[in-house]
């Protein structure tokens, strides 16, 4: 741009005086109408659906599967024998594996039914990466799963968001005709007022009062909450607020304690080198900071946190219980590889005899075993006859 030479004065002006967002491409169909969609199911958190999917909910838990084979070591006084008599192992078909309370207990190895087992922890695996990859395309990627009844959308439009105004736009256009279509009723704060209208007329100006939109949702959207179920708010900002974490948080905890609302942060971290404003925001905070603050503030509110930019999502608790979940089947399906593979090494082991070193003299020669012999019967004497007859 430094090198190009611009004669006329008014092109010159009029570039100065450009809004820094139209410097950055626009969406297609960035100005077109809405495209409702309608869900057929209203969206469930991560959590909340691992309470139908998840490996405890279908009987893969490891422990539950060998559960009906494990016993514990006993040990126990036989009158009989006058001493304490310890159970044993049997090592051809039996294992000692830690329990998941810190005990050790004796596994009866079922090879086909541990093969079988494998097999149903790589199809749930499969199962969880869909869910991971649904959550991280379209409008989800930018707000995450959005499942509350009644919902409220905080925007911040601050000033230093006006090169990136257009993506916020496009942001709320993806909410609007994904995820809005199945909820009882939901309203869009842009920090100083409700808007009624389509978007596209938003300005940015002002700092981030998140503490003024945040108690203009409380005391008017939610003047009922404790009247209704499944509520939510949802903040989507690039920056720390204007106020102090800790009185956030301490605001959020006590309007969300003993009701069914929940604040939930999606916080966008801009390109370096992109914001052209040139604007000092009140309160500063690198991007790891910001998130740190972010993350408290949601769990005083019982929220969940996502976390995401330009090169994807950096974090979000809605992927991380689902992959919490994966690494749980993998633990689970390399134990039962080290099972199979100790049962297998200890059978070879113990099929094979070590032959006797040559030259031995304590060698045991297997003996023909010998015909018993016949005694023949006496012969009859006189006497005897005559006792006979």
């Amino acid at each position: 741009m430094k090198q190009v030479k611009i004669n006329d004065a008014k092109t010159c002006k009029t570039f100065a005086n450009a809004a820094p967002s139209s410097f950055f491409p626009k969406p297609p169909k960035h100005e077109g109408p809405l495209v409702i969609q309608t869900p057929g199911i209203l969206t469930k958190t991560s959590p909340d659906w691992l309470k139908t999917y998840g490996l405890k909910a279908n009987k893969l838990d490891l422990y539950q599967v060998l559960a009906p084979n494990a016993f514990s070591p006993v040990e126990d006084f036989v009158p009989i024998l006058k001493k304490r008599v310890s159970s044993t192992l049997h090592e051809r078909v039996m294992m000692q594996l830690e329990w998941y309370d810190g005990t050790v207990k004796n596994i009866h190895v079922d090879l086909p039914a541990l093969y079988n087992y494998q097999k149903l922890l790589a199809k749930m695996v499969g199962i969880y990466k869909r869910r991971i990859d649904w959550l991280s395309v379209a409008s989800r990627r930018i707000w995450g799963s959005v499942c509350e009844r009644r919902v409220v959308i905080l925007v911040d439009i601050s000033v230093t968001n006006s090169t990136f105004i257009s993506h916020i736009q496009h942001s709320l256009r993806l909410l609007l005709e994904e995820q809005m279509s199945n909820k009882d009723c939901f309203n869009i704060i842009a920090e100083r007022s409700t808007q009624r209208v389509w978007l596209l007329s938003l300005q940015c100006k002002g700092s981030r009062n998140f503490m003024g939109a945040l108690r203009r949702a409380v005391e008017v959207d939610f003047r009922d909450k404790d009247k209704h179920k499944s509520q939510g708010l949802y903040l989507l900002t690039t920056g720390i607020p204007d106020q102090e974490t800790h009185t956030i948080s301490a605001y959020v905890a006590e309007v969300c304690t003993g009701f069914d609302l929940q604040l939930h942060v999606c916080l966008f971290s801009v390109m370096k080198g992109t914001d052209c404003s040139g604007i000092i925001p009140a309160r500063y905070a690198s991007p790891r900071e910001t998130a740190n603050a972010f993350r408290e503030i949601v769990q005083a509110a019982r929220g969940r946190f996502h976390w995401f930019g330009e090169e994807g999502i950096f974090e979000s608790d809605d992927i991380a219980s689902i992959i919490s979940e994966m690494e749980k089947a993998r633990n689970y399906s390399q134990k039962c590889a080290f099972l199979v593979e100790s049962l297998k090494q200890r059978s070879v082991n113990q099929s094979v005899k070590p032959l006797p070193p040559e030259g031995n003299s304590n060698v045991l020669v297997k003996k023909e075993k010998k015909k018993p012999q016949k005694v023949p019967s006496p012969k009859p004497t006189a006497v005897s006859l005559a006792r006979m007859v």
